[in-house]
């Protein structure tokens, strides 16, 4: 059995976003293949995929490490803004209240060489206790088409799929909630 260092997780710092965004176009470009064609993956990565820095500013956009290397990134939110990067254009900043509404699962991207080593799992887990935390009982998502497989093993029910036009080309998401338990 192969051993690995363990996981740390940290918020993610403002100067880290460039190398963070590298992550993130690696892992697209490496995690979904077979889920979605090129043309999707590059496309997803132009329009949607990339780090908000409202939540890097919000202290909640994390960044798991193992032996000084970047495993993964992601994070939750109490603002309204569902998914997207800094150049999304739906983003809304105000803030929620978690007596009625539900936490933000956003952003989660993983290496391709740490997938399957329990960074996504990690990452959810400190995600969801910290929005337990701040008072809320409920998370949602949009899922790209390669994470809905895992959110569902982590009790994510799936609503109805979507498909989002980025630049002309149209790219499938599935929105996914759970309800928090302590």
């Amino acid at each position: 059995m192969i051993t690995h260092p363990p996981l740390s997780i940290r918020p993610a710092r403002l100067d880290e976003i460039p190398a963070l965004n590298r992550l993130i176009t690696a892992s697209a470009r490496g995690l979904s293949q077979g889920f979605y064609t090129a043309a999707q993956i590059e496309a997803a990565i132009t329009h949607v995929f990339g780090v908000d820095s409202e939540l890097v500013a919000d202290s909640t956009y994390l960044v798991v490490e193992s032996a000084g290397q970047t495993l993964g990134c992601g994070g939750w939110s109490r603002r309204a803004t569902l998914f997207g990067s800094d150049g999304f254009a739906g983003r809304q900043s105000g803030l929620l209240d978690p007596a009625r509404d539900a936490a933000k699962i956003r952003a989660f991207f993983v290496a391709p060489e740490a997938a399957r080593r329990g960074v996504g799992a990690a990452l959810l887990s400190a995600c969801e206790t910290a929005a337990l935390q701040a008072g809320f009982t409920r998370t949602e998502l949009m899922a790209t088409l390669p994470g809905v497989p895992f959110y569902a093993t982590k009790h994510y029910v799936p609503g109805e799929a979507i498909s989002l036009d980025c630049g002309g080309v149209a790219v499938g998401f599935v929105p996914m909630a759970k309800q928090l338990t302590h």
